[in-house]
């Protein structure tokens, strides 16, 4: 991998930058890293470059059945993944496992389908006695990838698996938080069979990702809108094609009708997975008027049962914020928020008999679109909860934010929450749940305004990595030597036959 290798012509005693990854439970030093510079960044797409002929030609049976070999593999050494994921962000024991579980379903997903879709498909053309028509679909060639720490496994390598599987070969930029899981996983995909260079991790900061961005032929980006921002705006000036999953303000409707047992504790799972630390968790919430004092009690009836701590087990529900920043933030949100008129119902405080970053689960009340915490993304503990007159004004307030990432709403009535559902400015909705979309592998997921383009899973997620070539074979028949571009007498008896006939026999259409 790219970061144990030193730059040519330079002396491996050099010194050189390095970044400290740290456990944020026990704040001890896991190791270091390097920060990675240009020209080592340039050099490993270079060996990217040169090994990606190679990787495509295996054929995409052959790249899938390696990429499924080393999902058995991380299967069996999925404990020691699991114990990584958790020294580098202090998430439970059961989110971790859960990074494991998804990603397995990816590269199942991927292996047994991307044989299927990326077989060269036949087109009907204008001619189709004298000529046929095939699309290809072939590798961009580098892929670049710069991904996020709040899933150091499964957000750095689900987008990666259909990547590979379509011929690319890869760099990797991690976090600098959470380096080690994706360091670790790659050296299992080379003990799989995977050729060196197909993957590559670099290792270091925003700098390194900028480095990546001017050396691939697509860049995926899921992280801040921020940062999405400049690399959609780079990756323009290049004329190379990204995709962009970023941030959310994720909201939930609960109408009149709903379980109230399963929305409150629906609520509680959408606001508080991984510490709430989840582009697709329930930021904001909203509450029909008729039930909402009886939603209150539930909510904080359950919210009285969760369990927080760094232990392992399944049983515990919440674990440890990973940064200082999101701890910091959710404060500045409760302090913001309580100075314009909101109200602390449960939670709010650190939790330092636990850990430095532990953070109570916190339910606000009395919230309007003036704080903070309804408008910015929190990635935090926090669920705000703002009461609302109908369907109609929950639906308002829903769209009323510049991002458009996930939503969910609770109900009996399922035919009139999908109505609903097509009225929110998402890229999914879950009805009765929530975060499902993003692990149900058929269906594709992402943004629309300020939470990014482009999607991952489905055959979407696959294809977005390829572009299609067309080629068309004409096997001359009638040919005259004409100096048009088609022989005029030819083309117009020919169409003098087929456009009656395609009006009558639609098959016959392009």
């Amino acid at each position: 991998m790219v970061m144990n290798r030193p730059r040519r012509g330079v002396q491996i005693n050099q010194p050189r930058e390095e970044i400290a990854v740290q456990n944020p439970v026990t704040g001890q030093t896991i190791g270091c890293i390097p920060v990675l510079t240009m020209e080592e960044v340039q050099q490993a797409a270079d060996r990217a470059r040169a090994t990606q002929p190679a990787w495509e030609a295996l054929g995409v049976a052959a790249r899938a059945r390696l990429v499924r070999r080393w999902g058995d593999l991380m299967w069996e050494r999925q404990a020691q993944l699991i114990e990584m994921i958790r020294a580098e962000t202090g998430k439970t024991e059961w989110g971790a496992q859960m990074e494991v579980m998804v990603l397995d379903e990816n590269i199942g997903y991927y292996a047994h389908h991307a044989p299927q879709w990326l077989q060269p498909q036949t087109r009907r053309s204008l001619a189709p006695v004298k000529q046929r028509a095939r699309v290809y679909y072939k590798p961009y060639g580098v892929a670049g990838f710069i991904t996020p720490w709040n899933y150091p496994l499964l957000n750095a390598f689900q987008d990666l698996v259909p990547a590979l599987v379509a011929g690319n070969t890869v760099l990797i930029k991690p976090s600098e938080v959470t380096p080690y899981t994706t360091i670790e996983t790659v050296k299992l995909m080379l003990e799989a069979g995977i050729p060196t260079d197909v993957v590559q991790v670099l290792t270091g900061d925003g700098r390194t990702g900028a480095a990546l961005v001017e050396v691939v032929d697509y860049v995926s980006v899921t992280g801040s809108t921020a940062t999405g921002r400049k690399v959609a705006m780079r990756a323009a000036e290049r004329l190379i094609p990204c995709s962009l999953e970023l941030g959310g303000k994720d909201p939930m409707i609960i109408l009149k009708d709903a379980n109230l047992e399963l929305a409150a504790t629906g609520t509680l799972v959408g606001g508080l997975e991984n510490g709430g630390q989840v582009c697709v968790g329930t930021e904001r919430v909203y509450v029909e008027d008729a039930i909402y004092d009886r939603y209150l009690e539930r909510l904080r009836f359950y919210a009285s049962q969760i369990r927080m701590n760094a232990q392992r087990g399944v049983e515990v529900h919440v674990g440890s914020l990973t940064n200082e920043r999101e701890l910091l933030r959710a404060e500045a949100f409760i302090e913001d928020a309580v100075a314009k008129g909101a109200e602390v119902i449960f939670g709010g405080k650190r939790r330092p008999d636990l850990g430095p970053l532990f953070f109570e689960p916190t339910i606000l009340v009395n919230v309007n679109h003036s704080m903070r915490v309804m408008r910015e993304e929190t990635f935090g503990p926090l669920i705000p909860i703002m009461r609302v007159k109908d369907a109609d004004e929950a639906l308002r307030l829903a769209n009323d934010s510049e991002y458009g990432l996930s939503a969910s709403i609770f109900t009996r009535d399922l035919k009139r929450a999908e109505r609903l559902a097509t009225k929110i400015q998402s890229g999914d909705v879950t009805i009765n749940s929530t975060k499902w979309v993003f692990g149900n592998l058929s269906l594709p997921m992402g943004g629309v305004k300020n939470s990014g383009l482009g999607r991952r899973n489905g055959p979407e997620g696959l294809m977005r990595f390829v572009r299609p070539q067309s080629v068309l074979v004409d096997n001359q028949l009638l040919d005259q030597p004409v100096l048009s571009l088609y022989n005029p007498l030819l083309i117009q008896s020919h169409l003098k036959i087929l456009r009656p006939l395609r009006r009558l026999l639609p098959f016959l259409r392009v």
